[in-house]
């Protein structure tokens, strides 16, 4: 892969995860109310999670891509379709949207709290969905294997993800009061990942033939 994708795909990637979402937001629980080694230990196994998610999709992708060059393309598309999709209902629900709150999480210990917040991402298919449709806007079956571009992207953003949800981890205790009283934060954070993906998805969707 070029050095200007990869670029490209790790400011993509980093604009993303600074807003906080639904695994983001389960970490902070986790750190608010068992502290900041719970919420690390929610940051390991929401990591393993979306690695599960990463090596299936580079099966699939690769699979998809032995279908046909067609299929690869229409696969970007759809992706960039579902991009756009994702911001629209995520500005629709920031209208809908009445108070800021941070779920609660039962206390447990740290080794169920890892497997737990694995589990959870695992079985999230949102997760999948969003790692089919956002990492082939990346990716040129011309510029070597694709399993192989579609694990290095993974492995880039899973790395970013540790960082980013490390930091809201270690934050989350301190600042508790605002997270908790931040209704108006909540609704601006709504809208701007809802216009990222728009951006992002209309983005892709005019990239896409020049990358195929």
């Amino acid at each position: 892969m070029e050095f200007s994708t990869i670029w490209l795909f790790v400011i993509a990637a980093a604009t993303l995860l600074i807003i906080p979402g639904p695994a983001v937001l389960y970490i902070m629980a986790r750190s608010i109310d068992q502290g900041k080694k719970a919420g690390l230990v929610s940051v390991l196994g929401v990591s393993l999670g979306g690695s599960v998610h990463v090596l299936a999709g580079a099966i699939g992708v690769s699979a998809i891509l032995m279908t046909s060059a067609t299929a690869f393309t229409i696969v970007k598309f759809l992706g960039a379709a579902y991009l756009i999709y994702l911001g629209c209902k995520t500005l629709f629900s920031a209208s809908d949207s009445t108070a800021s709150e941070i779920p609660k999480a039962p206390r447990k210990k740290l080794i169920k709290i890892f497997y737990q917040s694995a589990l959870v991402e695992i079985m999230n298919p949102k997760t999948a969905l969003f790692f089919l449709a956002f990492f082939p806007q990346f990716i040129s079956p011309s510029a070597g294997s694709v399993p192989v571009q579609f694990l290095l992207l993974g492995m880039i953003f899973i790395i970013l993800a540790f960082i980013s949800d490390s930091l809201y981890a270690a934050l989350a205790a301190s600042i508790r009061k605002r997270i908790l009283d931040r209704k108006v934060s909540s609704k601006l954070q709504s809208r701007i990942t809802g216009y990222l993906y728009i951006v992002l998805g209309v983005f892709s969707a005019f990239a896409s033939p020049s990358k195929t």
